[in-house]
């Protein structure tokens, strides 16, 4: 008897229709995994198993735990169920936890809530699930505070609190997008255990099919709605029948080809950079110590040149950025570029500055949501002496607009009125609109879905033609970096332990840390390539 069956279930919302005849099932023991894009009903399902769905929501057909129909359950009883029959990892561990409660604390809250123990062995259990997901409590205390984590630790408490009361069933959304290759194995792995260790259900929610691939045991694809095509993993991905499923495994190992370099002119010159921060001194009278975040690094970006870095969370890369952006002054060394200093004195130099644009990860939350795209894509004009005007200004954001495939029409829109990868597109326009001689990628196509992330993978080849664009890509996704970059850096723990040409670093990795980089990667099988 499956453990989770959902029947012909289709949903609607003030009347426009979201789900359409869904049918999936999960046994206990057993991972499914259901994949697709952004609005195939993906997490929809996964909230309407919850009952956690928005007003106007109408469901029918039948979603069944252990025989009992969810949709007939009344809200008391609903409440009862989630937390101890059901668990749920939510995509994002920051917004998931409360930044004002310790760890211990809510991990500690559904097992009150729920009076499955008092508040004595609630702690003692908090402490043992928080061990199980890899923090114990000589090293992570459970007086913690989410902002004293990292993006995976905050995902291994997110999994400790739904895993504390031993569900039958276990509903991971999307629970490793923003996590680097090592954390997202351990992730993984550790699902993967719970799975084994209890004999929960897993149901995950995600878009990467190589991730599919290697975890599940079935796996369902949504589009817009429906379901349209399942089966045992293995069998699925050497059978592919549905032409959509065929596309998201080809955009899935996408590649492109980069024009030729055309210059080898040094434009950026970041020489021993050194930055550090404070800690917190340990007694009254000792001295404070520091943490040295970026340590000595150095390294040239040609014109015309495209530069990778990649390494895990924590590693540097963000403060590198930060520092090469003149947001972040350094304690050592020098970092120009085009010849002149990022920093003037204590303060950056704007000359410089004017001459750098960067590509933020959140293409949503780089953006005021009250403007409009024409105000947006023209923020960067602040930087210029003698912005553009009237219709000049209209020219320039038309061209710019047509460049990242957009309409000029859009000008007038609201940010909300685009899609995710729509957004990076004018994401990507507002960093070309005052033609930067550089521009920094950071973690730019780590939220998309692998069709659009092919999109905007393209969109930069034919930018790179155009306007012979050099960049720093940072990213923690070692795949877009292979094929995006011409040289790429890896950064451990403040330093670059490898620098190289992008091919010869991935095909022979000199350093042990490239090498367990590269291995902790997911990758795709091949079973899918050869089918016609």
């Amino acid at each position: 008897m499956s453990l989770l069956e959902i029947e012909n279930l289709s949903l609607s919302i003030h009347g426009t229709d979201i789900l359409k005849q869904v049918n999936l099932s999960v046994a206990p023991g057993q991972i499914v995994a259901v994949t697709g894009e952004s609005g195939s009903g993906k997490s929809m399902t996964a909230l309407a198993v919850m009952r956690l769905l928005p007003q106007g929501a109408v469901t029918d057909g039948a979603i069944r735990l252990s025989g009992s129909d969810l949709l007939n359950q009344s809200e008391t009883d609903m409440c009862a169920l989630r937390g101890a029959a059901i668990g749920m990892v939510f995509q994002e561990p920051m917004t998931a936890l409360n930044p004002v409660k310790t760890i211990g604390d809510q991990v500690m809250e559904s097992i009150l809530i729920h009076k499955a123990m008092p508040p004595t062995r609630a702690r003692d259990r908090a402490e043992e699930v928080l061990t199980r997901v890899g923090l114990p409590s000589d090293r992570f205390p459970l007086s913690r505070y989410p902002h004293e984590l990292s993006g995976g630790q905050r995902q291994r408490v997110v999994i400790a609190m739904a895993i504390a009361l031993r569900p039958k069933l276990l509903i991971a959304d999307e629970p490793t997008t923003a996590l680097d290759v090592t954390t997202q194995a351990q992730i993984l792995e550790l699902l993967r255990g719970l799975v084994t260790e209890f004999g929960m259900g897993l149901l995950m929610i995600t878009h990467d099919l190589a991730v599919v691939a290697d975890m599940a045991d079935q796996i369902v694809v949504m589009r817009h709605g429906e379901v349209v095509e399942s089966g045992a993993t293995g069998h699925l991905l050497r059978n592919m029948q549905h032409p959509y499923t065929r596309m998201l495994f080809d955009a899935s190992g996408h590649q492109v080809a980069l024009p030729e370099p055309a210059q080898s002119q040094p434009l950026l010159e970041v020489t021993n950079v050194v930055r550090d921060y404070p800690l917190p001194r340990k007694s009254l009278f000792g001295s404070p110590g520091h943490y040295r975040a970026v340590d000595h690094v150095s390294f040239t970006l040609n014109r015309g040149e495209r530069l990778g870095l990649v390494g895990e969370s924590g590693c540097g890369k963000s403060t590198l950025t930060k520092a090469v952006l003149g947001l972040e002054e350094v304690q050592g060394g020098d970092i120009l570029l085009d010849g002149q200093p990022v920093f003037s004195g204590h303060k950056p130099n704007l000359a410089v500055r004017r001459k750098m644009q960067v590509v933020f990860q959140d293409p949503y939350g780089s953006f005021n949501p009250r403007h409009r795209v024409a105000r947006l894509i023209t923020e960067p004009f602040h930087l210029l002496d003698a912005p553009p005007t009237n219709a000049e200004r209209q020219d320039r954001i038309a061209e710019m607009l047509s460049a990242v495939g957009l309409s000029p029409d859009d000008a007038g829109k609201y940010i909300h009125e685009f899609s995710g990868g729509q957004r990076q597109r004018i994401a990507i326009a507002r960093a070309l609109i005052i033609r930067p001689e550089l521009i920094l990628f950071d973690e730019a196509v780590s939220a998309l879905d692998v069709s659009v992330r092919a999109q905007i993978l393209d969109l930069l080849v034919e930018l790179c033609e155009a306007y012979d664009l050099t960049y720093l890509f940072i990213s923690h996704d070692l795949s877009v970096v292979r094929t995006i970059t011409d040289r790429v850096m890896v950064m451990r723990a403040g330093i670059i332990v490898e620098e190289g040409e992008t091919e010869s670093v991935f095909s022979d990795p000199k350093h042990q840390y490239t090498k367990d980089l590269i291995n902790a990667a997911p990758t795709l099988p091949d079973i899918g390539r050869n089918v016609a």
